[in-house]
């Protein structure tokens, strides 16, 4: 009995892309989507949102200046 094959979303493109051994470039349509995807995560147009922490004991963000070094 074959098994229906899965069909995913390319990634890049966004088209139907079937997940299995007769796609060499799973999860992707084609050898260009996959090179399109590597080249971003190179450029590094993939970045992950962060927030800089808290500077005061409370949360807050402190204007104040730090203390000069002393010699």
């Amino acid at each position: 009995m074959a098994s229906k094959p899965i069909v995913v979303p390319c990634p890049a493109c966004r088209q139907p892309s079937r997940y299995g051994p007769e796609n060499p470039w799973r999860p992707f349509c084609s050898e260009r989507c996959r090179s399109l995807d590597l080249g971003a995560w190179a450029s590094e147009a993939y970045r992950v949102p962060a927030e800089a922490p808290p500077d005061g004991p409370d949360g807050s963000v402190s204007d104040a200046q730090p203390p000069a070094p002393r010699h």
